[in-house]
């Protein structure tokens, strides 16, 4: 997907075609709902924070300056709307321990090959552990491909903040996988 084809249609929704922006809402709604049971952990509130972020950038498409990527833009709303909810959540003390899921739900695998699933369920068990914030980054860095200027874009951390996270969960991702499992991991 490139920055032309999502602005073909943002500047097709600001023409008054706006059943356009469902080209927009399709284009991204995975990682929206990934970013957002990453931080959020319950699928309903997940499920709404996507939906409330898809419009508030519908409503504030005339704000898009087009100097990062759409994708930036409305991955940096999602994440503030989670932050926003969590909050509030924590202001009310409302308990975390109910209603969580798997980080499966919000990741697509290859299923085709056991020993790929077998590596995935042991790479799940340590992102399930990570703090929200830090799964986050992991998440756009490796599943969503951004940039580390994007990635700080959306978080809010600077650039050198965002390369020592993503080095430090590395190294505990693989020292959890390596207690774990007694697996030797390659690369790191």
């Amino acid at each position: 997907m490139s920055r032309e084809d999502d602005n073909y249609y943002i500047e097709e929704v600001l023409s008054g075609q706006t059943q356009a922006y469902a080209e927009l809402v399709d284009r991204h709604k995975d990682m929206v709902y990934t970013i957002a049971i990453g931080l959020m952990q319950i699928r309903e509130e997940a499920e709404e924070v996507s939906q409330d972020a898809f419009l508030k950038a519908y409503q504030a498409l005339n704000k898009f300056k087009k100097q990062a990527k759409f994708s930036t833009w409305l991955y940096r709303i999602v994440y503030n709307e989670c932050i926003s909810r969590l909050r509030k959540r924590k202001l009310n003390n409302i308990s975390l321990d109910e209603n969580k899921i798997n980080i499966s739900d919000s990741l697509i695998i290859d299923e085709n090959s056991a020993n790929e699933e077998k590596k995935y369920r042991m790479l799940q068990e340590a992102l399930m552990d990570l703090p929200k914030e830090d799964k986050t980054i992991i998440l756009l860095y490796y599943f969503e491909s951004l940039s580390i200027e994007e990635i700080s874009v959306i978080t809010a951390l600077s650039k050198s903040n965002i390369k020592i996270r993503l080095f430090r969960i590395r190294n505990r991702i693989h020292e959890k996988l390596s207690k774990r499992f007694n697996v030797a991991l390659i690369g790191t």
